[in-house]
């Protein structure tokens, strides 16, 4: 089987399947996987409709998909970490080798990073990938392909339950029920938060939360107090809140409900200019954190937490499509928002021609 079909998005609004050279290894510690899985992230979409993402701009056809996992087929002379068979989770993002970021263990942050289906590079929406073996995660046998490609939006969630310090009888608020929202709920649970607060503005997301481990929810849509109501709701304040929906009512809320010397992490993306309440930050001294991607031990580690047991991710995968129908899985993405949570597009078939 030669060839490497990928979905490709020629330029705004315009997706096709193209056929590109089957990659080949030149690197003695990269591997070569057969894609099975990919989720849909809204980073997608947005360059579907867009063409850009900040300073990102799609100025040539790149292939789509970074939330991959797949089998490995081959393997670099030197390769030690996986083997041919293997099934795997990819982390898409590899940094540069010799950055001051990478060096110091924030590699995330890396400028020179080098990250599948943000411009210029191809994603992994396609038959054959090319990945370093120390970006790779190989996946336990109980957990699936399904799961492995979710281990990418998971270790954003992993990443902010880090960031904010969630420990045993931890209390959480998570703003969003966005899939990123729902894994920090989850991970946030599975880490050892004994509460965990959802909040969204849709009632079907909400009942999804519950069935991923949150303790609480709240539809804020009508609220006029959304303080009182997390008072009301979990006996006190949250020590720590996951902002995932990157609304603006969401931050102040968000900052507005913590407990005093309590921990504010930003994951969602929204304007970049919001109003913020930062005489709070100071008279209740909190802790205000970013959140980019994941890094070192995140993807590990999320792809342990599906392992144990502990966490849940089956009710976010709300869709699938075939390979063939890519572009059919982004169009009603676009168009049905509200309805989905995470969208998976299967490998493609054996025999399938362009």
């Amino acid at each position: 089987m030669s060839g490497n079909p990928s979905v490709v998005l020629r330029k705004v609004g315009e997706i096709v399947l193209e056929e590109r050279p089957e990659p080949q290894i030149t690197d003695e510690r990269s591997v070569k996987i057969a894609i099975k899985r990919t989720g849909i992230c809204g980073s997608d979409i947005h360059y579907y409709t867009h063409g850009k993402i900040g300073s990102f701009v799609v100025e040539s056809p790149m292939v789509l998909g970074h939330e991959s996992s797949g089998i490995v087929v081959e393997v670099g002379s030197k390769v030690t970490k996986c083997k041919v068979g293997d099934r795997v989770a990819i982390e898409p993002g590899v940094p540069s080798r010799y950055s001051d970021e990478y060096k110091s263990g924030h590699y995330n942050l890396c400028p020179h990073m080098a990250f599948a289906a943000t411009p210029p590079f191809d994603g992994t929406l396609c038959r054959y990938y090319l990945s370093p073996e120390d970006f790779v995660v190989v996946l336990p046998d109980n957990v699936s392909l399904d799961q492995g490609a979710m281990a990418e939006p998971l270790s954003v969630a992993v990443h902010a339950s880090k960031l904010g310090g969630v420990h045993f009888n931890s209390s959480v608020a998570v703003f969003g029920a966005g899939p990123v929202g729902l894994l920090s709920a989850a991970c946030a649970r599975a880490m050892g938060a004994t509460q965990v607060l959802v909040a969204d503005i849709f009632d079907s997301k909400l009942d999804i939360a519950l069935n991923m481990g949150a303790t609480h929810v709240l539809n804020t849509m009508n609220v006029k107090d959304v303080r009182t109501e997390v008072e009301k709701l979990l006996g006190n304040y949250p020590d720590v809140v996951i902002e995932a929906s990157g609304a603006e009512i969401a931050i102040i809320n968000g900052i507005k409900i913590l407990k005093a010397g309590g921990t504010f992490v930003q994951v969602g993306m929204g304007k970049d200019l919001v109003q913020f309440p930062i005489g709070q930050v100071a008279e209740k001294e909190l802790t205000v954190k970013g959140n980019f991607r994941y890094c070192h031990g995140d993807y590990r580690d999320a792809v342990a937490l599906m392992a144990s047991g502990k966490l849940n991710i089956e009710p976010i995968i709300t869709h699938r499509f075939a390979f063939k129908n890519a572009k059919d899985a982004y169009d009603f993405n676009l168009h049905n928002g509200k309805d989905v949570i995470k969208t998976i597009i299967e490998g493609p078939e054996e025999s399938h021609k362009l």
